[in-house]
C-alpha cells in the first residue's frame, strides 16, 4: 500500500523533505513501519523518541495501517 507520511523537526531534516511517499506491505504496523523508516533512513534510530501519529491521534505500535491513513513522525520538542 502507498502511504503518505508527514515529517517535522529533526525527522523532516533527516529525510530531507516535510512528507514522504512509501510503498508498504498491505499489512503493516505502526512498529513495522518505523523499522522500515529506520532502514532507509538510519539517523531516525538516534532520536531519543519518535511519536507516530495516525488520523491525527498518536497510535501504538500494534496500530494497523490502511491505505489513506494521514502518518506523522513526531520528533521530540524541547522549550522553554
Amino acid at each position: 500500500m502507498k502511504l503518505k507520511i508527514a515529517l517535522f523537526g529533526i525527522a523532516k531534516e533527516i529525510v530531507g523533505s516535510s512528507s514522504l511517499d512509501l510503498d508498504t506491505p498491505a499489512t503493516q504496523s505502526v512498529a513495522g513501519l518505523m523499522g522500515q523508516l529506520r532502514t532507509q533512513y538510519p539517523a531516525l534510530s538516534e532520536l531519543s523518541s519518535l511519536a507516530i501519529a495516525v488520523n491525527s491521534e498518536y497510535a501504538a505500535d500494534e496500530y494497523q495501517l490502511q491505505e489513506r491513513d494521514e502518518v506523522a513522525l513526531i520528533p521530540p520538542v524541547s522549550g522553554g
